[in-house]
């Protein structure tokens, strides 16, 4: 076992508690799936910022010379742009008597709509919604969107072109209130949403109407030393996903879950402080990374994730001076879609198992997946290199079936889906996850 630490910047960061398994194969942890961002414009080395961040991509996500940005996510609209909801404030900010400075001014921000043709930028803003802090977008069953902002508010409206009404969120706590920041959702098929706070408490809304109820008793999140917060919760075809940062340490984790309320604890980060890298090699090291969110496709799969980011520690980022944030984008690795043909559940016992790597625009899996390369089972034993090999591979029209030897797959009763891992014809990563075929109650570890 090896003990992960991070550079001494300044007496903020700390040494880290968590211990990262050794063995993970590439594709094991969330951060092997964040990939190099093209280069939107020049690198530039006129523009604000540290040498940590010059020079730099200033065509990635969204910032000026006059306003720090903060938070925000981006949704695909119906006019194929993207739209990213985030807040800023004045970079000359001074607040509070002459007290409050810069990035300590984050209070007074207020939350706006922009606008790119392209999910990695630029963003141009195109409307200011209202004041509010660490906005997140979501949209109902009717069509309609909610932005909850930091506390008691939140906007809705009938398109992402507004016009924006300022409702009243509400809760309904199991005991003393809670944590009501930073909440991040999940809307759901019957109408419903998910709700996460700060904290990692889970919460419903019958209507996704911003009307919560507690679900949880205690925190979902990892039960180590940390000061987690900056959740994100999404979901795509088949299970929950949690990445959570730790503002302290500077790197973040990842979790699954088969139903947005019981949560297993994947290895390794998810993101650290190293990872905004361009195409061809550049890399931007921003001091901090928080706030991350992702952009989903029309399977719910993560395509991208955006974070807000700074140069300097918070405190050292003051009116007036060469300091500031921003939010960027990165591309993601985007999980292929599988299917167990098997009609019942894979177990130790299961001989065969037969898996469909499906096609899709832009993915031929006939001809660009390295079927010798493949392992599929239990994720904690494929993400440590072991698992179910593969035998051969058949055609199935436009379809890839993959037949494995079913020894070693790892699977049991706690596990509510398998993961293929291997590489395409490229030697790049591919993997993927799969439900179980037999539905039963799921025990989780």
């Amino acid at each position: 076992m090896s003990v992960v630490t991070l550079p001494v910047v300044h007496s903020e960061v700390i040494k880290s508690s968590y211990v990262v398994p050794e063995g993970l194969v590439p594709g094991a942890a969330f951060i092997d799936r964040i990939l190099p961002a093209p280069l939107k414009g020049k690198l530039r080395s006129d523009v604000w910022g540290g040498d940590n961040v010059l020079p730099r991509d200033a065509s990635n996500g969204i910032e000026a010379a006059d306003y720090s940005y903060w938070g925000g996510n981006i949704l695909k609209g119906e006019d194929d742009q993207y739209h990213m909801f985030v807040c800023r404030w004045p970079e000359d900010n001074v607040k509070g008597g002459g007290r409050a400075s810069g990035h300590q001014t984050w209070w007074s921000s207020e939350v706006v709509h922009a606008i790119s043709e392209d999910p990695i930028g630029p963003y141009e803003v195109v409307d200011v919604i209202g004041a509010g802090h660490n906005p997140e977008i979501y949209q109902r069953k009717d069509g309609s969107y909610v932005i909850g902002v930091m506390g008691d508010k939140a906007y809705t409206a009938g398109s992402l072109d507004g016009p924006w009404t300022e409702i009243v969120p509400h809760f309904e706590w199991q005991g003393e209130p809670l944590n009501r920041t930073n909440r991040t959702y999940i809307p759901r098929e019957d109408g419903s949403l998910l709700m996460m706070n700060k904290n990692g408490y889970i919460f419903i809304s019958e209507n996704g109407d911003e009307h919560f109820k507690q679900l949880t008793e205690a925190s979902v999140y990892p039960k180590i030393a940390n000061k987690f917060e900056d959740p994100v919760i999404w979901k795509d075809e088949v299970q929950y996903h949690l990445i959570v940062n730790d503002w302290q340490r500077r790197y973040a984790l990842y979790m699954r879950s088969p139903d947005g309320i019981h949560w297993k604890w994947a290895p390794g980060h998810a993101y650290d402080a190293e990872v905004m890298k361009l195409e061809g090699g550049h890399q931007e090291r921003w001091y901090k990374f928080e706030r991350p969110k992702v952009l989903q496709d029309a399977y719910g799969r993560a395509t991208h994730i955006n974070f807000a980011v700074i140069d300097v520690i918070k405190d050292e980022d003051l009116a007036n001076d060469h300091h500031s944030s921003k939010n960027v984008v990165l591309p993601l690795l985007v999980p292929r879609r599988i299917q167990i043909m098997n009609t019942s559940r894979i177990t130790a016992e299961t001989s065969k198992i037969e898996l469909l790597i499906l096609a899709e625009e832009g993915f031929d899996p006939i001809t660009e997946v390295d079927v010798e390369s493949l392992s599929f089972g239990a994720p904690e034993f494929v993400d440590f290199g072991k698992g179910s090999q593969s035998l051969k591979a058949i055609a199935q029209g436009q379809d890839l079936l993959v037949v494995f030897d079913g020894k070693g797959n790892g699977l049991e009763a706690h596990n509510f889906t398998a993961k293929l891992l291997g590489k395409n014809t490229h030697g790049e990563l591919l993997l993927g996850y799969a439900k179980q075929p037999q539905k039963q109650r799921i025990h989780l570890k």
